[in-house]
């Protein structure tokens, strides 16, 4: 059985960094490599957004609110994907969720738990 696991987050001053992490445990490594992952976050009474993607390919691609800042990279052989976090503001302050979703349909799609991102003096 597979189960997506978060952490990372925390409490940062402005301009700090965080590294989120996402594990995904139990899963075959051939079939991680062919999922698409994804980072979102949701601020208190926002809608959850889109914020970073790390295709199969190995290509990626970012928010507008969050490009320049935060990096996404994915290492397969841990089956684990990675948002590094830098000069992190106020504004960025959310519960982040990673996302495992796939092409093809028959691959179920996994969140993590979420993680509470804070950033604050």
């Amino acid at each position: 059985q597979v189960q997506i696991v978060e952490s990372g987050g925390g409490l940062v001053q402005p301009g700090g960094s965080l590294r989120l992490s996402c594990a995904a445990r139990g899963m075959i490594l051939s079939t991680f490599r062919g999922y698409i992952t994804d980072w979102y976050r949701q601020a208190p009474g926002k809608e959850r957004e889109l914020i970073a993607r790390a295709a199969s390919s190995g290509s990626t691609n970012y928010g507008d609110s969050v490009k320049g800042r935060f990096s996404i990279s994915r290492d397969n052989g841990k089956k684990t994907v990675y948002l590094q976090m830098n000069s992190l503001k106020p504004e960025d302050t959310a519960v982040y969720y990673c996302n495992f979703n796939h092409p093809f349909v028959q691959f179920p799609e996994y969140w993590g738990q979420g993680t509470q991102v804070t950033v604050s003096s």
